[in-house]
């Protein structure tokens, strides 16, 4: 059972929490948070979804993402989905996300690393996770249009690739 923070309109902690996949009341929001990981070369790393998993089932996906459990900060859930869903240790203290988006249940917190991981060594959850991939921003864009990766808005995803030099975004 996971449990979530749930959040005013103003993303202030209401005090209560709910069960993941209850329905939330009007008013109520919850955190989600989304890592992407950039190469040295421009690339992002991508993860597919498993098939098994529900919502976008089999679809391909910026690098990491998951919702802010009961406790968590935004830095701490962004932190423990990248060692989770692909088994990278990441440092974001001091990091703030380069953007918010809202959506209709909550808030999108998003941070971008860049850092030359080894897919070759990286421990995909197999709950989650079915393969990663490095991919520059046309590919993404072609996936996008053959429905094989979430149907993100591409002006979104080319503001993840310029933001990767953004004031905030960790380089190693």
């Amino acid at each position: 059972m996971e449990l979530w923070d749930v959040y005013d309109e103003n993303r202030v902690k209401t005090g209560r929490t709910i069960i993941r996949g209850e329905e939330m009341q009007q008013g109520d929001y919850h955190m989600v948070v989304h890592v992407c990981i950039f190469g040295s070369d421009g690339k992002m790393l991508i993860q597919q979804r498993q098939p098994f998993k529900e919502g976008w089932s089999g679809k391909w996906d910026v690098t990491v993402g998951g919702s802010a459990v009961s406790g968590d900060t935004s830095r701490n859930a962004a932190v423990r989905e990248v060692k989770e869903e692909i088994g990278l240790d990441i440092d974001l203290d001091g990091v703030r996300p380069v953007m918010t988006v809202n959506f209709e249940r909550g808030f999108d917190d998003y941070y971008i690393i860049e850092q030359d991981a080894d897919i070759d060594s990286l421990t995909l959850q197999p709950e989650e996770v079915k393969a990663v991939k490095w991919a520059d921003y046309d590919e993404i864009c072609a996936m996008i249009d053959s429905g094989e990766f979430i149907p993100y808005e591409k002006e979104m995803i080319g503001l993840l690739f310029r933001f990767r030099h953004h004031t905030g975004t960790i380089r190693k």
